[in-house]
């Protein structure tokens, strides 16, 4: 098996090939230099949605929301903060299904927020309501890369 893993570039959407032990080691797009993990949830639209699903070798957390919704709004400090935290090991992306409705439409979106996690563009796990940072991240756990 290689160490070797594809990185969705959250910038300029490049495709990069990285040394899996130097995922930890904050590293840039080849393209356009950028880091690569930011800490934050990248908004993901229709347009770039499925290269960051199936071109990613890492796991890929949907949190599928919408601006109106009080839950959604509630966890938003919560799914940030849970990006800082699991970078490297995933991506966290948040899809609004108000701006997206096809995406909520093909993924069976019911209720909001509804988090999914997907691997190499198959969805692996689902939960849907708000959830605690602590909760969140036991929810994770078991899907979540080791670098």
């Amino acid at each position: 098996m290689s160490d070797n893993l594809h990185v969705v570039c959250p910038h300029c959407a490049t495709v990069n090939r990285i040394f899996g032990p130097k995922l930890k080691d904050a590293p840039n797009c080849g393209r356009c230099k950028q880091p690569l993990f930011t800490g934050q949830p990248l908004a993901l639209s229709a347009a770039d949605f499925d290269r960051h699903l199936t071109r990613n070798d890492l796991p890929v957390v949907v949190d599928f929301w919408a601006p109106w919704c009080g839950p959604c709004r509630m966890m938003a400090p919560t799914f940030e903060q849970a990006a800082s935290d699991l970078e490297p090991q995933a991506r966290l992306v948040k899809v609004d299904t108000e701006a997206e409705p096809q995406l909520a439409a093909r993924f069976n979106i019911r209720s909001i927020p509804t988090l999914a996690v997907f691997f190499q563009g198959h969805e692996i796990a689902r939960h849907s309501g708000a959830l605690d940072l602590g909760s969140l991240k036991r929810w994770l756990q078991p899907h979540l890369r080791r670098p």
